[in-house]
């Protein structure tokens, strides 16, 4: 058991040979927001790392403005066609001693009518510690710099529980961070839709786009033990 960033950190079964706490940047001097989202089912905790290895998904569900909000249902209206958000993203495991972790270098930039608008540039680093502590460090070059740590705690099989804190430089007024927090719940709550209807295959066929998602299941196995629960492959869409 350990504690970072007022969060205690647990690890259950087999005892794990790194230390979470170690791994955390510091957050000394930034005041903090929290926003919790309702508790996600019909998934599997590993899915919701493996997102960041899934980058060809990035412009279809992450592409629409955020004005939009998450219901997919109106993600794509003409109502808000007129601006784009692009990402640039690579997902990669860390050497030892580092092998619990990964890193994730994301490029955003936004259009408006087709133009790129520099202010809404940003740049995030997202390093992924063991399989359920993230931290998102963003840099802006106007807004400063902050960082999102988010928690996923299991709750029963296919029922994860999401935490997300940002802590952000005192200087910055209280509405840009949560401006920042809500956006990207927004775009969380996009993907916890497509997570809650779709069917998990444990050897999908994969295009060669997709090779960073077996890449990424490879990494992520070594979070299993002998002794791990794990869900019986399904024999239906709900059937398991």
């Amino acid at each position: 058991m350990r504690t970072a960033h007022t969060s205690v950190l647990t690890w259950l079964l087999a005892a794990a040979s790194w230390a979470a706490a170690s791994s955390a940047p510091s957050t000394a001097g930034a005041s903090e927001e929290k926003m919790e989202n309702a508790p996600t089912s019909h998934m599997l905790e590993k899915e919701i790392p493996e997102n960041a290895a899934d980058t060809a998904h990035l412009a279809f569900l992450h592409g629409p403005a955020i004005l939009s909000g998450s219901d997919l249902r109106y993600t794509k209206s003409r109502l808000w066609d007129f601006m784009k958000h692009v990402w640039k993203a690579e997902w990669q495991p860390e050497p030892e001693p580092h092998g619990h972790c990964s890193h994730m270098q994301l490029q955003h930039t936004a259009t408006i009518f087709g133009r790129r608008f520099p202010l809404l540039d940003l740049s995030v680093s997202a390093r992924q510690v063991g399989p359920g502590l993230v931290f998102l460090i963003f840099k802006h070059a106007f807004l400063g710099h902050g960082i999102i740590l988010q928690t996923v705690t299991p709750l029963e099989p296919l029922l994860q529980n999401v935490v997300h804190k940002i802590y952000y430089q005192k200087n910055v007024p209280a509405i840009i961070p949560k401006f920042i927090l809500r956006a990207e719940c927004i775009q969380f709550e996009r993907d916890v839709t497509i997570w809650n209807n779709k069917q998990y295959l444990p050897r999908p066929l994969l295009v060669c786009e997709d090779a960073g998602i077996q890449k990424h299941r490879r990494w992520f196995a070594q979070f299993y033990s002998e002794r791990s629960t794990r869900p019986s492959v399904p024999k239906g869409d709900l059937d398991w």
